[in-house]
């Protein structure tokens, strides 16, 4: 997905609070149970950093909309095939 629209944004240039606050919103839209972890919200975000870490998971930026998510890298493929049949159309 390289049309200039999106942009992959590194998650170790984000301040902690910024990250933490993608990741949890993240967890909300996937709906997880934060009582799977035994530490809550806290727990999901440090499993998903390390899916951060392990390139599992990537935040990605649309310059268009100017807003910036989480996804796993299934969401962004699945997201960049759509976009293309999009522009095909």
């Amino acid at each position: 997905m390289n049309d200039g629209r999106f942009i992959e944004v590194p998650h170790r240039m984000l301040p902690g609070e910024t990250l933490d606050a993608l990741l949890e919103a993240f967890v909300t839209r996937q709906g997880y149970d934060t009582t799977d972890t035994g530490e809550g919200m806290r727990g999901w975000v440090a499993e998903l950093k390390g899916q951060l870490e392990r390139g599992d998971l990537l935040i990605a930026h649309d310059l268009e909309t100017e807003t910036t998510e989480v996804m796993t890298l299934a969401q962004w493929r699945a997201f960049g095939r759509d976009l293309a049949d999009d522009e095909e159309g």
